[in-house]
């Protein structure tokens, strides 16, 4: 039986340092994908359990994923209620006017996360409606308009969310101690002092799909999490960024029926990082006119050391497929790296929607 959970990662007033391929230290993205949360989840996991514990873990992840997730993703704590984005899917809603579209065009391709009821309704309900137009046609003038819908749910306000700095650092030259000044990018989530303690007003989030009732796996893997955000996820953690607190939740009324949503003519959407290497698989998947997804190149060094793991290349977040990706675990061991086996989890986590082709 499929259990669900939804995790909140409360990171206070601890800053976050999340490097991506190409971006450089002077940037930071605001989220953690999926390969990278399940890296140093695992990591965790092996420094509490154990080397026998893990190899046993990855091997069922290797057989049966008893555990799948997704990305985190940003919310926002706002007058009482929480605001979940989700990344907008690389397809149109249904009944977005595609032939009339060029007075928002600009306006809806920046809206790359929705609110989760925004994202509910154009993609699994009602769909995009003329309402929805106006609102865009006012935004992209820059008028305040009497339709107010999207507004009022957030959805040009995620990045409202967290705020970006740099900060600058002397590295020292180990040999000729020469000093050089370099910047780093930090991202705050919002917070608040609340008496004598921190109250996040923003953070991250990300689902759980849980395929297999074993409660004293479920019980490790919430340890293990926990003991991560006690160490802190991403870069500069030696700097005091990175750490979290983590709350487990039982799906909210609007998320149980995103997730229990069905329609004969569903896609998928993927809410992480998909990879296979199965040629019919991916042939099935990426079928001309009912697919629409893109590609980003994963790579990054090998904790506490100066190796970097094998590229890969994965599907992203958004992307839209007819079927359901399942997804696997991709070794991406250096060849020059002989203590143990790396794997970066190539495996899906999506959910159905409905779209326009």
């Amino acid at each position: 039986m499929t259990t669900w959970k939804l995790v909140k990662l409360n990171f206070g007033r601890s800053p976050v340092h999340f490097g991506e391929l190409g971006i450089g230290m002077e940037e930071s993205k605001e989220r953690v994908r999926s390969d990278t949360l399940f890296s140093a989840w695992v990591t965790a996991y092996a420094r509490l359990f154990g080397k026998e514990a893990v190899e046993k873990l990855l091997q069922e992840f290797q057989q049966n994923t008893p555990v799948r997730m997704s990305s985190t993703f940003i919310y926002r704590e706002v007058d009482k209620r929480t605001i979940f984005y989700l990344p907008r899917p690389l397809k149109f809603p249904i009944n977005y006017p595609k032939d009339n579209d060029l007075a928002f065009f600009k306006t809806y391709k920046g809206l790359n996360y929705l609110p989760l009821e925004i994202w509910q309704r154009w993609y699994q309900t009602e769909g995009f409606s003329t309402d929805d137009s106006q609102e865009l046609i006012d935004r992209t003038n820059k008028k305040d308009g009497t339709v107010t819908a999207l507004k009022n749910a957030g959805t040009f306000d995620y990045k409202t969310a967290f705020s970006t700095d740099k900060v600058p650092k002397i590295a020292v030259d180990r040999v000729t101690r020469a000093t050089n000044l370099y910047h780093t990018g930090f991202v705050q989530y919002h917070w608040e002092q609340n008496g004598k303690d921190v109250e996040s007003l923003s953070g991250l989030y990300f689902l759980l799909q849980i395929e297999r009732d074993d409660k004293q796996l479920i019980t490790q893997l919430q340890h293990a999490l926990e003991f991560l955000g006690e160490q802190g996820i991403g870069g500069e953690r030696t700097s005091g960024a990175g750490q979290f607190k983590v709350q487990w939740l039982e799906l909210p009324k609007i998320w149980q029926s995103v997730t229990k949503f069905s329609d004969t003519s569903a896609h998928q959407c993927l809410l992480s990082m998909f990879w296979d290497n199965d040629q019919a698989i991916l042939q099935n998947l990426i079928t001309a006119n009912s697919s629409s997804y893109e590609i980003q190149e994963r790579g990054g060094w090998l904790a506490e050391s100066n190796i970097r793991r094998q590229m890969v290349r994965m599907f992203t977040e958004g992307s839209v497929f007819p079927k359901q990706p399942h997804g696997k675990l991709i070794d991406v061991t250096p060849s020059e790296f002989k203590r143990h086996k790396i794997y970066r989890s190539g495996i899906s986590f999506s959910l159905a929607i409905k779209v326009q082709i």
